[in-house]
């Protein structure tokens, strides 16, 4: 997403809240007039990070930007979050940004916690969007692992699985942190941003083993026997993400003059496999 933002916006300069001399880049940075993107966040990855490692690096740095911000005299701070502030599922109603939080592990309560510390600043405008799973060349995390599985000869048992999940393609996410760093509209404002068009499992592993040029190969399994099999082995939440749906009402972030998500998975999908054969040799 970094570099995906950085490509607009030549002369950017980057204050990376992963080091741990943070906070003396944050006290020496120029913030006067500055529109500040804060992309940085301690996500589900390696090390097996706590509820107190989510709290220190997604809640604990953007306060401390937000403060900066504000008695530096930041014209304005963009915070691209997540729709797992919402919740893990949708059942028929997509998420909107007006609906009751629900976040049900420790990143997105985190981005919850983050979201309102932001809100507490005082005369800082800032914006939130809130973004589900973010598909594009170089992607990694679970599109990356399902991508790899894609790439071998084995039948899949993913043809049953017609359930509607919600994407954004890097490119369409960075065109709106850019339109919401600058339009009124987009001030103290929160989005959901998504494509328009909820695609199923069925559909990404179809799409992704035609541009790997690979037999479809798919057979039904009901998503409930699926997940039980997973929850067997320790890997229940994963496969929910494959079995259930997520969906996000795009209406508001939709409204953002000069902005519509343009890139849908078939494209996104042509792209990933590319970068990825590429990065394969």
């Amino acid at each position: 997403m970094g570099r995906a933002l950085a490509a607009r916006l030549p002369g950017a300069r980057a204050l990376h809240f992963g080091s741990p001399d943070w906070r003396a880049q944050l006290a020496s940075a120029e913030l006067g007039g500055a529109v500040i993107f804060h992309l940085a966040a301690r996500t589900h990855g390696a090390g097996h990070p706590t509820a107190p490692d989510y709290h220190e690096d997604n809640v604990v740095k953007t306060q401390a930007l937000a403060q900066a911000a504000r008695a530096g005299g930041a014209r304005r701070l963009v915070f691209l979050s997540s729709i797992k502030v919402n919740g893990e599922e949708t059942h028929g109603k997509p998420y909107a940004a007006a609906d009751e939080p629900q976040p049900e592990d420790d990143y997105g309560r985190s981005k919850l916690e983050a979201e309102r510390a932001l809100r507490a600043v005082q005369g800082l405008e800032a914006c939130i969007v809130r973004s589900p799973l973010v598909y594009g060349p170089g992607v990694r995390g679970n599109l990356q692992s399902l991508m790899r599985l894609a790439d071998t000869p084995w039948p899949l048992p993913f043809a049953s699985l017609n359930n509607r999940r919600s994407f954004i393609h890097v490119d369409d996410l960075a065109s709106l942190l850019v339109g919401c760093a600058t339009h009124p509209a987009a001030a103290n404002a929160t989005f959901v941003a998504a494509h328009d068009e909820p695609v199923s499992t069925r559909r990404v592993v179809a799409a992704m083993r035609r541009c790997l040029r690979r037999p479809e190969r798919l057979f039904s399994v009901p998503g409930g026997v699926l997940e039980t099999l997973a929850g067997l082995g320790g890997a229940g939440e994963k496969v929910r993400r494959l079995t259930r749906d997520l969906e996000v009402d795009v209406g508001e972030a939709a409204r953002l003059p000069g902005w519509k998500a343009s890139i849908g998975i078939d494209e996104a999908i042509e792209g990933m496999v590319h970068a990825y054969q590429e990065a394969r040799g």
